[in-house]
């Protein structure tokens, strides 16, 4: 998830302005009474952010104290369990009524379905029972079922030893299959899960969570708007936020507290403008996330991008989203080269970006924490944190 995460850990990405942890622990709320929450990057971010009580649950915390994988990582967690417990990752949405049906069937996994399921454990069903795990296979059917990471089981899984797998961790899919051989699992299967591996599946979450947004207009709008504004369809709009005259935002949208949008803003569908924002004349957002604090002033695009908070970016850049040649966007993490399985990607940026005037951002292009952008740039490669890139142009002058 770098860039994003360059600044913070991976559960304190937002969707619509709440973070992923405090989604699915207003998903459990109510359902459980205590929560342990298994820490290790940037773990006191975590602590800050959730404290020791969160609505009507108590919050423990346990540290990995090193990244052995999610066997080890659930492991720390035995000795505050009392008998059944529910497992599920700190960075994937889930939701209420999933949780309940996988209650009900105890003991049982939740199964997904998503595009790329070669990407993830592929589960082996049969009936009501699942039969095995098959970790990312090279093929395998398009709506193949996939383990979410979500489990209710019972501590006496972890009597079994397991051994580290061949990437050097600890995987708790191996407990799963110690399981199988002795007893039997059952299964829910749902179409409302959002796995969150790369900063383009925020997109994907934001897109859905929108869709399932039911707000009356009068509800929905707490914010200042001008009149002259057009405001199309589902929009929710927080208190202190300011919609200037001219402004078009075409929903879902969702514009949190204190931004400032406009005059004569468009902001498109699918968009979340963060807290603290300024969006400005002649600027068109489209299916976007827009981290707090950041600033769009005037006469830019921005598609189909993540951009992380207290960036910057100056009038004229434009943010490409789609491939002349129509294929999906491909983007490099981690010096792979990914598919993105999207028609449409811009950008991703990290925290306190600042790209100067009149730059254009080719398709799939990261631009890591801190960086600085030089004006006219032409950035067609992903950029690490806390380095200024300047793309040279040679002046020539010759006589008529």
């Amino acid at each position: 998830m770098q860039p994003l995460t360059q600044t913070r850990p991976k559960p304190l990405l937002r969707i619509l302005n709440t973070t992923i942890l405090e989604h699915n622990l207003n998903q459990l709320d109510g359902i459980v009474e205590d929560v342990i929450i298994i820490i290790g990057y940037k773990g006191e971010m975590v602590k800050s952010v959730i404290g020791d009580k969160y609505g009507s649950m108590n919050i423990r915390y346990v540290e990995q104290k090193e990244q052995l994988g999610t066997g080890d990582a659930a492991r720390q967690a035995l000795p505050l369990l009392k008998d059944k417990f529910i497992l599920l990752n700190g960075d994937d949405l889930y939701f209420r009524e999933d949780i309940k049906k996988c209650l009900a069937k105890y003991p049982s996994i939740l199964l997904g379905h998503v595009k790329n399921p070669s990407f993830f454990g592929v589960v082996d069903c049969y009936d009501d029972f699942v039969r095995g795990i098959i970790e990312k296979p090279e093929k395998c059917k398009p709506n193949s079922l996939v383990n979410t990471g979500l489990y209710c089981l019972d501590k006496s899984i972890f009597d079994f030893k397991i051994e580290k797998s061949s990437r050097g961790e600890f995987e708790f899919t191996d407990y799963i299959k110690f399981f199988l051989s002795n007893e039997r699992l059952r299964f829910h299967s749902t179409e409302k899960w959002f796995p969150v591996s790369h900063p383009w599946d925020l997109l994907e979450a934001n897109e859905s969570m929108l869709g399932d947004m039911r707000v009356g207009i009068m509800g929905a709008i707490k914010g200042n708007v001008d009149n002259g504004c057009f405001i199309i369809g589902n929009v929710v709009i927080e208190s202190g936020a300011v919609i200037k005259n001219g402004t078009r935002i075409e929903g879902p949208v969702y514009i949190c507290k204190d931004a400032t949008i406009g005059p004569n803003a468009y902001i498109r569908a699918n968009t979340v403008i963060g807290p603290n924002c300024n969006i400005g004349s002649g600027v068109e957002i489209k299916n976007s996330v827009i981290g707090g604090n950041s600033k769009i002033p005037h006469l830019t695009y921005v598609g189909d991008s993540v951009i992380g908070e207290g960036c910057n970016i100056s009038g004229g850049t434009i943010i490409a989203n789609y491939r002349l040649d129509k294929s999906t966007v491909k983007a490099i993490v981690k010096d792979k080269k990914i598919d993105t399985l999207r028609i449409k990607f811009g950008t991703v940026l990290g925290d306190n970006v600042n790209i100067g005037v009149n730059c254009s951002i080719m398709p799939g292009v990261m631009i890591g924490a801190n960086s600085i952008i030089g004006p006219n740039s032409l950035v067609k490669k992903n950029i690490l944190d806390n380095v200024k890139y300047f793309t040279k142009f040679d002046e020539i002058i010759e006589e008529k």
